[in-house]
């Protein structure tokens, strides 16, 4: 176990949204903004925004760390561009009124098709159906998460159809 897997999460959380230079084994260097660290690998995830606003991002696994040195601070303009580096594109397009909007419109329909939904998490932004499936703004197929495959594909369906008659 090297040096940089040694480090605690807390640790790690303060290479979070800096510049930094990665030497790993084997002479490879690898620089970009830290987006995260894998708490379990020790693995960093390092964004480096290339021409037209494309994002390269890149994974060095934490056991082939040497070392990482902080090359510069992020200021708030650029931990604002990190944090919505993985962020859907749908939903920096719903004001919170609208996402209301929408989560109630989607709730209605569900139960409306005697499917039980409930409201769950502290602001109730989450719906989650029969308990095994939720679904977080902005209320499409793609917000959808279960375990349970089979009814994470038949709800997904069922919110596709939904949307395209909203449509």
């Amino acid at each position: 176990m090297n040096d940089w897997q040694r480090k605690s999460p807390l640790d790690w959380e303060t290479y979070v949204n800096k510049m930094v230079k990665v030497a790993a084994i084997e002479k490879h260097e690898y620089e970009g903004w830290v987006l995260t660290v894998d708490p379990i690998s020790a693995s960093v995830v390092l964004a480096t925004f290339l021409e037209n606003e494309k994002v390269s991002i890149s994974v060095v696994l934490g056991h082939a760390i040497q070392d990482v040195e902080v090359l510069k601070e992020g200021d708030d303009e650029m931990k604002q561009r990190l944090s919505c580096i993985f962020a859907p594109e749908e939903s920096k397009a719903y004001s919170p009124e609208e996402e209301e909007k929408r989560k109630n419109a989607l709730k209605t329909w569900l139960e409306t098709n005697h499917i039980p939904v409930t409201e769950q998490g502290e602001s109730g932004r989450t719906l989650c159906v029969a308990g095994v499936l939720t679904i977080d703004p902005p209320y499409g197929p793609e917000e959808c998460s279960s375990s349970n495959e089979i009814i994470l594909s038949r709800v997904q369906g069922l919110i596709q159809g939904y949307l395209e008659k909203q449509q």
